[in-house]
């Protein structure tokens, strides 16, 4: 999603539902893309413009809001029967397959890798490369809330150039060391830690583990 600086900012009547606790979070997909580096295992992250409302001068994963035109988006391989299902748990199928393919789009957008192909300007997005983690829910009484799914890839399933659109700022593959010495969030730190546990699993391992959510607590909830 291309954003301007103040485009997080509500206002208006959201304003007042944010106020009462009444905002509805918006479904939104980000991508833990990774790669092997020479000092282990590195993700791709970068720096939320400091104008930003939403978690400004944070570093995060690539992602944004699910689009409506995200479910009717071509795409050149579907989900896996594994991330299909882990994403259907929370979401009807359509919208399942909608937040695969706003991660993979919002990939190309912030950082310029495709995952799939480009016909013209429009990605036609490769599912099958994606693998679901978890799921997390902004808190009430927040600027903006999100239903966010944080998806996984590796790097090699990408290609093109590494480039930043402007939203993300020192965009780079961090180690896990490197990315929590900068300021992240509560939930980015918790979405890294479970992602450090989904890497020391066996392919029967990560197919078994329970599912969960974070709303805002230190514990995950498990997904019902």
């Amino acid at each position: 999603m291309t954003e301007t600086p103040l485009a997080d900012n509500p206002g208006g009547a959201e304003e007042a539902k944010r106020a009462a606790g009444l905002l509805r979070p918006k479904h939104a997909a980000s991508l833990i893309l990774w790669r092997d580096g020479p000092e282990g295992v590195e993700v791709l992250m970068g720096l939320r413009h400091a104008r930003h409302r939403f978690m400004p001068n944070m570093l995060v994963f690539p992602g944004g809001r699910v689009d409506r035109a995200d479910h009717r988006a071509p795409v050149i391989s579907e989900l896996s029967v594994l991330a299909r299902t882990s994403l259907e748990r929370q979401a009807p199928p359509s919208l399942a397959r909608a937040i695969g393919v706003a991660a993979a789009r919002e990939l190309e957008e912030e950082t310029g890798l495709v995952l799939g192909r480009m016909e013209g300007t429009r990605l036609h997005a490769d599912l099958v490369a994606l693998e679901y983690l978890c799921r997390a829910v902004t808190p009430p009484n927040r600027v903006a809330r999100f239903n966010a799914r944080f998806l996984i890839a590796r790097a090699e399933a990408t290609h093109g150039t590494l480039r930043g659109s402007g939203e993300l700022e020192e965009l780079r593959y961090f180690s896990f060391a490197e990315a929590r010495r900068h300021k992240v969030a509560t939930i980015t730190a918790r979405v890294l830690g479970q992602f450090e546990a989904w890497l020391a699993l066996s392919a029967a391992e990560r197919a078994a583990r329970p599912l969960v959510c974070f709303r805002g607590r230190d514990t995950p909830s498990p997904e019902r």
